[in-house]
């Protein structure tokens, strides 16, 4: 009898630590942090889609594009959802999808700092192309006199050339093209435009679009004057 009693008592301890164990390691993940499984996953040109459960609850993530298993264990942040997002490339609409920038195998935990790798970038400074020498086109406006007088021009549609230094696609429901001239006030040369259209690295085009500024969509991008609805012009 004492010797059952003993081994009783030996076997509650052990899992007393072991639940213990378990629940610092849940209590320690960082304000905001989803543990998830991957259970389906779905490779783009740019982007991950993951199929997660959490907790039995069925959800959407994307993710810049990178190997994950399924049937694995993953943290995540989420940053930007997304209702009724149509990947072109998949042909697919998803009712609802998080965008995220912070996801991990390991844990991501609080109070411990990140490495640089695991710090989520949001938007990078723009570099200037050397040898960019695009003349407005017709009835247009420089990237220069853009932001030299952009208060005159917020709210108007314009027409802005120049070459694409940079094309990121779908996402948050647009294309994000990054266009240069040559021409730039003080450390400003670069300028963004949305659009449906699709265009690649190094064509010259011309958009006609709406200017607007001051505009933030979270998770660090923030644009002092961005040109929004772009459409190709001829």
């Amino acid at each position: 009898m004492k010797l059952n009693f003993l081994l009783l008592i030996t076997a509650i301890a052990m899992l007393a630590v072991s639940c213990q164990t378990k629940n610092k390691s849940t209590e320690n993940l960082a304000p905001n942090v989803h543990k998830v499984t991957a259970e389906e996953v779905i490779q783009s040109s740019n982007y991950t889609y993951l199929r997660v459960t959490e907790d039995g609850k069925e959800s959407w993530l994307a993710i810049a594009k990178q190997e994950v298993e399924t049937g694995k264990i993953y943290y995540f942040e989420p940053n930007i959802e997304m209702t009724n997002f149509t990947s072109k490339e998949l042909k697919r609409t998803f009712p609802a999808i998080l965008f995220v920038s912070k996801f991990s195998a390991t844990p991501i935990l609080a109070n411990v700092p990140a490495s640089l790798s695991d710090v989520p970038k949001g938007k990078q400074p723009a570099i200037a192309k050397e040898g960019i020498n695009v003349k407005p086109a017709e009835g247009g406006t420089s990237i220069a006199e853009l932001y030299t007088n952009k208060d005159n021009y917020v709210g108007k549609s314009i027409k802005i050339k120049g070459e694409v230094v940079k094309y990121s696609p779908e996402i948050m429901g647009k294309n994000w093209v990054h266009l240069q001239d040559g021409t730039k006030n003080g450390a400003d040369f670069d300028i963004t435009v949305t659009t449906s259209d699709v265009v690649k690295v190094g064509d010259v085009v011309t958009f006609q679009g709406d200017v607007a500024a001051k505009k933030d969509f979270g998770a660090g991008y923030f644009y002092e004057v961005i040109v929004e609805n772009g459409k190709l012009v001829p």
